[in-house]
């Protein structure tokens, strides 16, 4: 089954509790927390404090580390509690020390790549990360419009883990709708990011129901 993961960067946070709780009756799989600095990416979004909040509504905590130096904060984030702590592939000089760092503090590891990064860098990590997330919008803002050629990556991923007997998530984030999702899917992808369109969405519950098909 295709998993869904709302973004709480799109959530209103007067009302954080109220929507975490539109997570879980929605049936939401994880709650995505995009932690941002504000020099890996152009804005400073929220940081420990939050995603401690969330991991305490039950939901997996699917954490998204934009920052720079993540190595410094990885250990932090897994004991809060995250399910998924994900680096990027441009913010690591070490990736590989990064990835097993993460699954020795008991979480999974995840890779991100930016909309022009090749995917070639993830053959040489094959095996040491649990999921790839395939950002098809410059990260920093939330409500951007899908890049579609960076949804190429997506097939290029699929095949490179088959080729070589690997096994992974394929995430994906941004420009994420009902629209767009058949195609994530036909592509490859098992883990969609959904933020102003799930809750924007009238009906959150099927609105999740719909983008897994």
């Amino acid at each position: 089954m295709i998993k869904v993961a709302p973004s709480l960067l799109a959530s209103d946070f007067l009302n954080l509790g109220r929507d975490i709780e539109k997570v879980r009756a929605a049936g939401g799989d994880y709650l995505h927390c995009d932690v941002m600095d504000g020099a890996f990416v152009p804005n400073i979004s929220f940081g420990q404090p939050v995603v401690k909040a969330a991991v305490k509504s039950g939901i997996p905590c699917d954490v998204h580390l934009m920052i720079e130096k993540p190595e410094k904060y990885i250990e932090e984030f897994a004991k809060l509690g995250a399910r998924i702590i994900t680096v990027h592939a441009e913010a690591c000089v070490h990736l590989n020390r990064q990835l097993r760092l993460i699954r020795e503090c008991g979480c999974l590891a995840g890779v991100a790549l930016n909309p022009a990064t090749s995917p070639e860098c993830l053959r040489y990590s094959l095996g040491e990360f649990d999921l790839a997330l395939v950002m098809t919008v410059n990260p920093g803002f939330g409500g951007q419009k899908m890049i579609m050629k960076a949804t190429d990556k997506i097939t290029e991923i699929r095949d490179m883990l088959a080729s070589e007997g690997a096994e992974a998530e394929i995430e994906v984030d941004g420009g994420v709708n009902e629209s767009t999702a058949p195609m994530l899917i036909k592509k490859g992808a098992t883990l969609l990011v959904a933020g102003s369109a799930f809750f924007g969405a009238k009906d959150c519950a099927e609105f999740i129901k719909n983008i897994r098909g």
